[in-house]
This record gives C-alpha cells, structure tokens and sequence, in this order.
C-alpha cells in the first residue's frame, strides 16, 4: 500500500489513461463505454503504451503528479498491464514523490478479488463506484453488484489502498429527503475521505433517454432536486466532509487532486479510446471507438484524431466554467491573462448575482454561493460571454 506525502507541484502534469471496456452497459450512462465478447490484452497493452509516448516525446521536461485510470471499468485491466503503464509514465515523464495514482473501479468480488494486486502495481487512490446502498436502486441503475457485494469491495479496498473515494447517484426516481438522508448518512458512516455524489441526469442516448421520451421515467423536479442537492450539502459539511466542488466532498487535503487540475485548468495529457487533453494551448482528443483508435496506434503510432489549438478566449471561457464547479472559485485575474485581455465575463450580470447572493467577488476571486451552486448551468449562461 502506497502513500500519499505531501502535495504536487502547480505546473505538474495530469495523466489520464481511458479503458474503455465494461461486463455491462448502465442505462444512465453515456461515457465512452463498450461492451466485448473477448479483449486481446497483449494488443491493448502495447497500444497504450505506444500512445503514451507519443503524447511524453510533445510534452517533455514535466513531471507527472497524477495518474487516472478511467473508463469503461479500470478494474477489468489486468494488474501487469496497470503496472506496465505506471512504469512507462514514471520513465517518460518522472513521477512527483506524491504522485496521487486513482483506479476507478466496479464494487464486484471478481474485481476486488484484484485490488491487491493492483495496489502492488502502483495504485494509491481507488474510486469505487457503488451508485447506491438500496438493492432495488441498483436493479433500477443496471448495476450487477448488490449492497452487501460492494460494501465487501468496499472494506477490501479500504485495506488495500491508502485512499478510497466512492460513487452514489441520488435524485433517483421517487427518492424522498428522508430516504436519500438516511442512505448518505449510512455511506458517511464507512468513513471514507471522499465521496462524489451525483444527481440523476438523463444523457441523450442513454436507455434511460429512451424511456423518458416515452413517458416511462420521470425524475424528480427542479424544485425536489434543489432540496436533495441542499440536504446532500448540509449533511456532508456536518461530517467534515464539504463540497470542494459541485458534486465532489472530501476532508481537507483529500481532494481529488486529478481532477483539480482539470478544474484549475492546467495541463494533462489524455491517452486511450476517446481521452481528451490541454497541451500547451492545444485542445487534443483521441478516436473514440476502441477498434479506430487501436486502427490508428497501429498507423500512427498514436491514437489522435484531432489536435486544435484554442484561442485565447475559448481557453478563458473554459477556465472561468470550469473554476466555477469549485467553492475556491477562480481568478478573475488569471481568466484576464488567458484571454489576453478582458475576462469574458459580463460584469452586470455578476454584479447583479452578487446582489442576489449567488456569488460573491472578493480580490477578483469569483466564487458561487451554497445558493447559487444549485443553479450555476443558468449562472454561467448569463455571465459567460460568447
């Protein structure tokens, strides 16, 4: 087991690793997820690597802060091939000492039946994705685990991994206050540094789209989802647990540190299926479905389908949306700079939020209220300028 000392460098870089393979589809989900009769592992294993180096020989003299293995399901890949990529990034780039290494993973016993083994590969950080503590919710979810399955993963990731962070979904459908805080409460309990805790949201082309365009799933309402998304606030501060981010809570100093580097948009460099990337200016995204992307390895020697270079107020624009998902909110100033100007923010719209008590500006810190938070896709339309 593995761990974490002290923090990483401001300009280290992010690595995310995509495995795109899952036993399952999930019919709420809409991540670049596939299901396959049979991996050929060798084939992949290779792929990644040569994908990796690719993005290491563009992106030199950085050393790498954190690793994320997402997907699909992670915890499908075999413990040599993780180790096998950990090992390639540290030669390429160099690790940082606390170099913060998450695996996101399935809550079955076939999968953490590997948790060991993966944590000797190098992992330090697992997500677990248990989505809910009610059987009947995770037969409504298409999750193949049941309750006492994944809090068995649970207790065998706490023994393995020096950091574990899970997943529940909440605004489920006839979900009630006193329900969802009886079962947040419950997943408090376990005493994990971290939780993420997402609302229900129907994606275009999901199964769940298609039931809902046919009148056979209604979620609940703007107004019941404000009060679960308050109550899911209240009780996780109580327990030491805030939001540092819109759906994210942690203790203080078990923040995500991956995916504080996307929302403090700085630089990371995405590998595999469908990964997405900031290099130096460059929006980089690589071929989504598994066989084009391994077709390209195989061409190229890299998986990219597309490299554009940003323009100062698009890097602005995602900078300002993506600061606003955390409570530390953003530099108005560091937006300005990106944008080579004037932050591309309408100034009597945030005034105006300001007097409403949805966002407070303090030293050009823009920061989203607990009020505001609920609302913030309509925030950030009316202040964001095209």
């Amino acid at each position: 087991m593995t761990a974490l000392v002290g923090a990483t460098a401001p300009d280290a870089l992010a690595l995310y690793i995509h495995w795109p393979f899952c036993v399952s589809k999930c019919p709420y989900c809409d991540f670049n997820s596939h299901v396959r009769d049979s991996v050929d592992q060798d084939r992949w294993r290779a792929a990644l690597l040569a994908d990796m180096a690719h993005e290491a020989a563009l992106l030199p003299g950085r050393k790498v802060g954190s690793i994320f293995f997402g997907g699909g399901t992670p915890s499908l890949m075999p413990p040599a091939t993780v180790a096998a990529l950990i090992d390639a990034a540290d030669r390429h780039w160099g690790l940082e000492p606390a170099c913060e290494i998450t695996l996101e993973a399935n809550p079955s016993s076939v999968e953490a039946a590997r948790f060991a083994d993966i944590a000797r590969a190098g992992v330090n950080r697992v997500s677990l994705g248990l989505q809910a503590l009610d059987d009947s919710a995770l037969a409504f979810l298409g999750r193949a685990h049941s309750v006492d399955e994944g809090l068995a993963a649970l207790a065998t990731a706490q023994a393995a991994f020096a950091r574990v962070s899970f997943d529940l979904i909440y605004a489920r459908p006839g979900q009630s206050l006193a329900a969802w805080e009886a079962e947040l409460a419950r997943a408090i309990g376990f005493g994990t540094e971290h939780l993420s805790l997402y609302q229900l949201t129907v994606e275009p082309g999901t199964r769940f789209a298609t039931l809902a365009a046919k009148g056979d799933l209604v979620i609940p309402g703007e107004d019941d989802a404000a009060d679960l998304f308050e109550l899911t606030r209240t009780l996780t501060a109580a327990a030491g647990l805030p939001a540092y981010e819109i759906s994210n809570h942690a203790r203080p100093g078990a923040e995500s540190r991956h995916n504080l580097t996307y929302w403090r948009y700085r630089d990371y460099a995405g590998i595999g299926p469908g990964a997405h990337g900031r290099r130096g200016g460059l929006a980089t995204v690589r071929h989504k479905k598994p066989e084009n992307w391994l077709a390209a390895v195989d061409r190229n020697a890299h998986g990219l389908s597309a490299e554009d270079a940003l323009t100062p107020h698009e890097s602005a624009t995602e900078a300002l949306v993506m600061g606003l998902r955390m409570a530390e909110g953003v530099d108005l100033g560091r937006v300005a700079a990106l944008a080579g100007g004037e932050a591309p923010i309408d100034r009597k719209a945030m005034w105006l939020l300001q007097v409403q008590g949805l966002a407070t500006l303090e030293d050009e810190r823009l920061r989203i209220t607990e009020t505001g938070m609920p609302v913030l896709e309509a925030i950030l339309r009316e202040i964001v300028t095209n």
